[in-house]
Protein backbone atom coordinates (compact mmCIF):
# COMPACT_ATOMS: atom_id res chain seq x y z
CA UNK A 1 0.00 0.00 0.00
CA UNK A 2 1.21 3.46 -0.64
CA UNK A 3 0.89 5.92 2.17
CA UNK A 4 2.06 8.81 0.68
CA UNK A 5 -0.95 10.22 -0.41
CA UNK A 6 -2.27 13.87 -1.19
CA UNK A 7 -3.97 15.33 2.39
CA UNK A 8 -6.23 17.58 0.93
CA UNK A 9 -10.00 16.95 0.03
CA UNK A 10 -9.54 13.40 2.14
CA UNK A 11 -12.69 11.88 4.08
CA UNK A 12 -13.98 12.71 7.08
CA UNK A 13 -16.33 9.89 7.66
CA UNK A 14 -16.17 6.22 6.33
CA UNK A 15 -18.69 3.45 6.93
CA UNK A 16 -17.67 -0.06 6.66
CA UNK A 17 -20.14 -2.74 6.30
CA UNK A 18 -19.35 -6.28 7.06
CA UNK A 19 -20.66 -9.40 7.89
CA UNK A 20 -20.41 -10.47 11.90
CA UNK A 21 -18.36 -13.12 11.74
CA UNK A 22 -15.13 -12.90 13.98
CA UNK A 23 -13.18 -13.46 10.62
CA UNK A 24 -15.60 -11.09 9.00
CA UNK A 25 -14.87 -8.01 11.61
CA UNK A 26 -10.99 -8.78 11.92
CA UNK A 27 -11.06 -7.97 7.88
CA UNK A 28 -13.04 -4.81 8.60
CA UNK A 29 -11.11 -3.90 11.12
CA UNK A 30 -7.75 -4.69 9.15
CA UNK A 31 -9.32 -2.28 6.58
CA UNK A 32 -10.36 0.33 9.17
CA UNK A 33 -6.61 0.47 10.62
CA UNK A 34 -5.23 1.08 7.03
CA UNK A 35 -7.68 3.68 6.25
CA UNK A 36 -7.09 4.88 9.62
CA UNK A 37 -3.58 5.36 8.87
CA UNK A 38 -4.16 6.89 5.57
CA UNK A 39 -6.63 9.60 7.16
CA UNK A 40 -6.10 9.76 10.37
CA UNK A 41 -8.30 12.95 10.52
CA UNK A 42 -10.73 10.46 9.37
CA UNK A 43 -13.91 8.61 11.67
CA UNK A 44 -14.16 5.19 10.51
CA UNK A 45 -16.52 3.07 11.73
CA UNK A 46 -17.67 -0.84 10.95
CA UNK A 47 -21.33 -1.69 10.41
CA UNK A 48 -21.91 -5.40 11.49
CA UNK A 49 -24.68 -7.14 9.73
CA UNK A 50 -25.56 -11.01 9.24
CA UNK A 51 -26.33 -12.14 5.56
CA UNK A 52 -28.71 -15.02 4.64
CA UNK A 53 -25.26 -16.89 4.03
CA UNK A 54 -24.56 -16.43 7.90
CA UNK A 55 -28.22 -17.52 8.90
CA UNK A 56 -28.36 -20.81 6.80
CA UNK A 57 -26.26 -23.38 8.04
CA UNK A 58 -28.02 -26.59 7.52
CA UNK A 59 -27.44 -26.73 3.59
CA UNK A 60 -24.09 -26.57 1.55
CA UNK A 61 -24.01 -22.73 -0.15
CA UNK A 62 -24.49 -24.94 -3.58
CA UNK A 63 -27.83 -26.11 -2.63
CA UNK A 64 -29.52 -22.84 -1.25
CA UNK A 65 -28.30 -19.90 -3.78
CA UNK A 66 -24.71 -19.34 -3.61
CA UNK A 67 -21.75 -16.88 -2.89
CA UNK A 68 -24.17 -14.18 -3.22
CA UNK A 69 -25.81 -14.66 -0.05
CA UNK A 70 -22.66 -13.11 1.47
CA UNK A 71 -22.83 -10.20 0.24
CA UNK A 72 -26.62 -8.65 -0.82
CA UNK A 73 -27.18 -7.21 2.95
CA UNK A 74 -23.92 -5.29 2.84
CA UNK A 75 -24.92 -4.54 -0.81
CA UNK A 76 -28.20 -3.10 -0.06
CA UNK A 77 -26.37 -1.09 3.13
CA UNK A 78 -24.30 0.62 0.47
CA UNK A 79 -27.43 1.71 -1.89
CA UNK A 80 -29.03 2.68 0.61
CA UNK A 81 -26.04 5.15 1.76
CA UNK A 82 -25.87 3.36 5.42
CA UNK A 83 -22.15 2.34 4.19
CA UNK A 84 -19.84 3.45 2.40
CA UNK A 85 -17.34 0.54 1.26
CA UNK A 86 -18.03 -3.31 2.04
CA UNK A 87 -15.34 -5.56 2.54
CA UNK A 88 -15.15 -9.28 1.53
CA UNK A 89 -13.37 -12.29 0.99
CA UNK A 90 -12.67 -12.29 -2.75
CA UNK A 91 -13.02 -16.08 -3.20
CA UNK A 92 -16.77 -15.18 -1.96
CA UNK A 93 -17.73 -12.34 -4.32
CA UNK A 94 -20.29 -13.23 -7.16
CA UNK A 95 -17.98 -12.93 -10.73
CA UNK A 96 -20.16 -10.44 -11.90
CA UNK A 97 -21.74 -8.02 -9.33
CA UNK A 98 -25.18 -6.23 -9.66
CA UNK A 99 -25.16 -2.95 -11.96
CA UNK A 100 -24.23 0.00 -10.02
CA UNK A 101 -21.61 -1.85 -7.79
CA UNK A 102 -17.78 -1.41 -8.29
CA UNK A 103 -14.79 -4.08 -6.88
CA UNK A 104 -12.68 -1.20 -6.22
CA UNK A 105 -9.83 -2.31 -4.59
CA UNK A 106 -7.90 -6.02 -4.12
CA UNK A 107 -5.79 -5.66 -1.12
CA UNK A 108 -2.45 -7.68 -0.85
CA UNK A 109 -3.26 -11.74 -0.47
CA UNK A 110 -2.55 -13.53 2.50
CA UNK A 111 -0.98 -17.92 2.01
CA UNK A 112 -4.00 -18.73 -0.68
CA UNK A 113 -3.38 -22.63 0.26
CA UNK A 114 -5.58 -25.06 1.90
CA UNK A 115 -5.16 -25.98 4.93
CA UNK A 116 -5.42 -29.93 6.84
CA UNK A 117 -7.32 -29.45 10.24
CA UNK A 118 -7.07 -32.19 12.45
CA UNK A 119 -7.13 -33.11 16.23
CA UNK A 120 -5.46 -36.91 15.35
CA UNK A 121 -3.97 -36.87 11.85
CA UNK A 122 -1.26 -34.81 9.81
CA UNK A 123 -2.78 -35.19 6.48
CA UNK A 124 -5.39 -36.60 4.14
CA UNK A 125 -2.91 -39.76 3.29
CA UNK A 126 -2.58 -40.77 7.12
CA UNK A 127 -6.45 -40.54 7.21
CA UNK A 128 -7.44 -44.57 7.95
CA UNK A 129 -10.48 -45.52 4.86
CA UNK A 130 -14.20 -44.51 6.42
CA UNK A 131 -12.89 -41.12 7.66
CA UNK A 132 -15.46 -38.20 7.50
CA UNK A 133 -13.81 -34.99 6.09
CA UNK A 134 -15.88 -32.09 6.55
CA UNK A 135 -15.63 -29.16 3.59
CA UNK A 136 -17.86 -26.59 2.53
CA UNK A 137 -16.49 -26.62 -0.79
CA UNK A 138 -17.38 -28.48 -4.41
CA UNK A 139 -14.10 -27.50 -5.32
CA UNK A 140 -12.70 -29.11 -1.70
CA UNK A 141 -14.74 -31.71 -1.91
CA UNK A 142 -13.77 -33.25 -5.77
CA UNK A 143 -10.17 -33.21 -4.79
CA UNK A 144 -10.33 -35.27 -1.76
CA UNK A 145 -13.16 -37.73 -3.92
CA UNK A 146 -10.58 -37.93 -6.67
CA UNK A 147 -7.22 -38.42 -4.89
CA UNK A 148 -8.75 -40.61 -1.25
CA UNK A 149 -11.63 -42.17 -2.55
CA UNK A 150 -11.69 -44.39 0.72
CA UNK A 151 -12.35 -41.47 2.73
CA UNK A 152 -16.24 -40.24 3.13
CA UNK A 153 -16.83 -36.16 2.44
CA UNK A 154 -19.27 -34.37 4.75
CA UNK A 155 -21.01 -31.00 3.90
CA UNK A 156 -18.98 -28.44 6.68
CA UNK A 157 -21.34 -24.99 7.30
CA UNK A 158 -20.84 -22.01 9.47
CA UNK A 159 -18.36 -19.53 10.48
CA UNK A 160 -14.90 -20.72 11.28
CA UNK A 161 -15.14 -20.65 15.01
CA UNK A 162 -17.99 -22.88 14.86
CA UNK A 163 -16.13 -25.38 11.93
CA UNK A 164 -13.70 -26.06 14.06
CA UNK A 165 -15.81 -26.34 16.98
CA UNK A 166 -17.10 -29.06 14.99
CA UNK A 167 -14.53 -31.16 14.50
CA UNK A 168 -12.89 -30.61 18.52
CA UNK A 169 -16.22 -32.56 19.30
CA UNK A 170 -15.54 -35.68 17.25
CA UNK A 171 -17.98 -34.79 14.15
CA UNK A 172 -15.51 -34.95 11.57
CA UNK A 173 -12.09 -36.79 11.60
CA UNK A 174 -10.48 -33.84 9.63
CA UNK A 175 -11.42 -30.46 7.90
CA UNK A 176 -10.70 -28.64 4.89
CA UNK A 177 -10.18 -24.60 5.65
CA UNK A 178 -8.22 -21.78 3.59
CA UNK A 179 -4.99 -21.11 5.54
CA UNK A 180 -6.03 -17.25 5.01
CA UNK A 181 -8.77 -16.64 7.58
CA UNK A 182 -6.73 -19.69 10.36
CA UNK A 183 -3.44 -16.92 9.75
CA UNK A 184 -5.63 -13.99 10.02
CA UNK A 185 -7.23 -15.29 13.76
CA UNK A 186 -4.20 -16.25 15.18
CA UNK A 187 -5.13 -19.84 14.63
CA UNK A 188 -2.71 -20.79 12.31
CA UNK A 189 -1.89 -23.50 15.11
CA UNK A 190 -4.08 -25.69 14.16
CA UNK A 191 -2.99 -26.47 10.71
CA UNK A 192 -1.10 -29.78 10.36
CA UNK A 193 -0.27 -29.48 7.17
CA UNK A 194 -0.52 -26.62 4.19
CA UNK A 195 -1.94 -28.58 1.22
CA UNK A 196 0.52 -27.41 -2.43
CA UNK A 197 -1.33 -26.01 -4.94
CA UNK A 198 -0.40 -28.96 -6.93
CA UNK A 199 -2.26 -31.18 -4.69
CA UNK A 200 -5.14 -28.80 -4.31
CA UNK A 201 -5.83 -25.55 -6.52
CA UNK A 202 -7.37 -22.65 -4.53
CA UNK A 203 -10.48 -21.02 -5.60
CA UNK A 204 -10.17 -18.25 -7.41
CA UNK A 205 -9.54 -14.87 -5.33
CA UNK A 206 -8.83 -17.13 -2.20
CA UNK A 207 -6.66 -15.66 0.63
CA UNK A 208 -7.51 -11.72 -0.76
CA UNK A 209 -9.95 -9.00 0.46
CA UNK A 210 -11.89 -7.74 -2.06
CA UNK A 211 -13.47 -3.76 -1.28
CA UNK A 212 -16.72 -2.91 -2.95
CA UNK A 213 -18.26 0.30 -3.20
CA UNK A 214 -21.12 1.60 -5.41
CA UNK A 215 -19.97 2.76 -8.95
CA UNK A 216 -21.04 6.30 -8.56
CA UNK A 217 -18.47 7.10 -5.67
CA UNK A 218 -15.47 8.40 -7.76
CA UNK A 219 -13.86 10.01 -4.68
CA UNK A 220 -14.32 6.82 -2.67
CA UNK A 221 -12.59 5.29 -5.82
CA UNK A 222 -9.87 7.42 -5.43
CA UNK A 223 -9.88 7.24 -1.31
CA UNK A 224 -9.34 3.53 -1.57
CA UNK A 225 -6.63 3.33 -4.46
CA UNK A 226 -3.49 3.42 -2.04
CA UNK A 227 -5.12 0.13 -0.48
CA UNK A 228 -5.06 -1.89 -3.83
CA UNK A 229 -1.92 -4.62 -4.38
CA UNK A 230 -0.93 -4.83 -8.03
CA UNK A 231 0.64 -7.98 -8.05
CA UNK A 232 -2.84 -9.26 -6.19
CA UNK A 233 -4.69 -7.52 -8.32
CA UNK A 234 -3.64 -8.60 -11.23
CA UNK A 235 -3.04 -12.24 -10.86
CA UNK A 236 -7.25 -12.22 -8.79
CA UNK A 237 -8.01 -10.38 -12.48
CA UNK A 238 -6.66 -13.85 -14.36
CA UNK A 239 -8.36 -15.95 -11.74
CA UNK A 240 -11.87 -14.34 -11.64
CA UNK A 241 -12.13 -14.17 -15.44
CA UNK A 242 -11.75 -18.07 -15.88
CA UNK A 243 -14.59 -18.07 -13.47
CA UNK A 244 -16.97 -15.69 -15.28
CA UNK A 245 -16.31 -17.54 -19.04
CA UNK A 246 -16.95 -21.04 -16.84
CA UNK A 247 -19.88 -19.34 -14.62
CA UNK A 248 -17.43 -20.19 -11.64
CA UNK A 249 -19.39 -19.97 -8.64
CA UNK A 250 -19.87 -22.65 -5.48
CA UNK A 251 -21.75 -24.58 -7.59
CA UNK A 252 -19.03 -25.45 -9.77
CA UNK A 253 -15.68 -27.51 -8.96
CA UNK A 254 -13.58 -24.70 -10.31
CA UNK A 255 -10.16 -23.87 -9.58
CA UNK A 256 -7.72 -21.08 -10.33
CA UNK A 257 -4.61 -19.88 -8.88
CA UNK A 258 -1.88 -17.54 -10.55
CA UNK A 259 1.02 -16.12 -9.25
CA UNK A 260 4.49 -14.74 -9.99
CA UNK A 261 7.09 -16.88 -11.23
CA UNK A 262 10.48 -16.17 -13.32
CA UNK A 263 9.53 -12.19 -14.21
CA UNK A 264 5.94 -13.69 -15.39
CA UNK A 265 2.42 -14.03 -14.16
CA UNK A 266 1.77 -17.63 -14.54
CA UNK A 267 -2.57 -19.26 -14.46
CA UNK A 268 -3.27 -22.46 -13.85
CA UNK A 269 -7.05 -23.69 -13.57
CA UNK A 270 -8.99 -26.36 -13.05
CA UNK A 271 -13.03 -28.03 -13.53
CA UNK A 272 -14.10 -31.41 -12.12
CA UNK A 273 -16.92 -33.61 -11.33
CA UNK A 274 -17.89 -33.66 -7.86
CA UNK A 275 -17.49 -36.97 -7.30
CA UNK A 276 -13.99 -36.33 -8.81
CA UNK A 277 -14.30 -38.87 -11.91
CA UNK A 278 -13.02 -36.17 -14.16
CA UNK A 279 -10.96 -33.56 -13.60
CA UNK A 280 -9.36 -30.86 -16.09
CA UNK A 281 -6.79 -28.83 -16.34
CA UNK A 282 -5.06 -25.58 -18.36
CA UNK A 283 -2.54 -23.46 -17.87
CA UNK A 284 -0.89 -20.42 -19.24
CA UNK A 285 1.34 -17.16 -18.91
CA UNK A 286 1.88 -13.78 -19.71
CA UNK A 287 5.76 -13.03 -20.41
CA UNK A 288 5.61 -9.84 -18.83
CA UNK A 289 7.15 -8.13 -15.68
CA UNK A 290 4.87 -6.63 -13.30
CA UNK A 291 5.31 -3.30 -13.85
CA UNK A 292 4.31 -4.23 -17.69
CA UNK A 293 1.58 -6.06 -17.14
CA UNK A 294 -1.98 -4.65 -17.57
CA UNK A 295 -5.35 -5.77 -16.33
CA UNK A 296 -6.46 -6.46 -19.65
CA UNK A 297 -3.65 -8.54 -20.15
CA UNK A 298 -4.27 -10.55 -17.06
CA UNK A 299 -8.01 -11.06 -17.61
CA UNK A 300 -6.86 -12.30 -21.24
CA UNK A 301 -5.03 -14.57 -20.06
CA UNK A 302 -7.66 -15.85 -17.93
CA UNK A 303 -9.86 -15.79 -21.04
CA UNK A 304 -6.92 -17.90 -22.20
CA UNK A 305 -6.82 -20.57 -20.42
CA UNK A 306 -10.93 -21.16 -20.00
CA UNK A 307 -10.77 -21.70 -23.40
CA UNK A 308 -8.55 -24.41 -23.69
CA UNK A 309 -10.88 -25.47 -20.27
CA UNK A 310 -13.79 -25.17 -22.76
CA UNK A 311 -11.85 -26.91 -25.52
CA UNK A 312 -11.22 -29.45 -23.35
CA UNK A 313 -15.26 -30.16 -22.35
CA UNK A 314 -15.55 -27.99 -19.88
CA UNK A 315 -19.16 -26.85 -20.41
CA UNK A 316 -19.98 -30.15 -20.80
CA UNK A 317 -19.72 -30.41 -16.41
CA UNK A 318 -20.90 -27.12 -16.44
CA UNK A 319 -24.14 -27.92 -17.78
CA UNK A 320 -25.03 -31.25 -16.37
CA UNK A 321 -24.20 -29.62 -12.92
CA UNK A 322 -26.50 -26.70 -13.67
CA UNK A 323 -29.09 -29.21 -14.60
CA UNK A 324 -28.93 -31.65 -11.89
CA UNK A 325 -28.91 -28.72 -9.29
CA UNK A 326 -32.10 -27.35 -11.00
CA UNK A 327 -33.64 -30.42 -10.64
CA UNK A 328 -32.57 -30.78 -7.00
CA UNK A 329 -33.59 -27.25 -6.45
CA UNK A 330 -37.60 -27.99 -7.94
CA UNK A 331 -37.66 -30.83 -5.47
CA UNK A 332 -36.78 -29.12 -2.56
CA UNK A 333 -38.95 -25.84 -3.54
CA UNK A 334 -35.52 -23.87 -3.49
CA UNK A 335 -34.09 -22.38 -6.82
CA UNK A 336 -30.71 -22.70 -8.51
CA UNK A 337 -28.76 -19.93 -8.39
CA UNK A 338 -25.56 -19.40 -10.42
Amino acid sequence: MNSEIPTTQAPRTLVIASRESRLALWQAEYVRAALQKLYPAAQVEILGMTTRGDQILDRTLSKVGGKGLFVKELETALAEGRADLAVHSLKDMPMLLPAGFSLTAVMQREDPRDAFVSSHFDNLAALPPGSVVGTSSLRREAMVRARYPQLKVEPLRGNLDTRLAKLDRGDYAAIILAAAGLIRLGLGARIRTLIEVEDSLPAAGQGALGIEIRADRPELQAWLAPLSDASTTLATAAERRVSLVLGGSCTVPLAAYAGWQDGALWLQASIATPDGGRTLLAQGRVPLELKLIHQAQAEALGQQVADDLIRQGALDIVQALLSTQAEAGRAAGTPATP
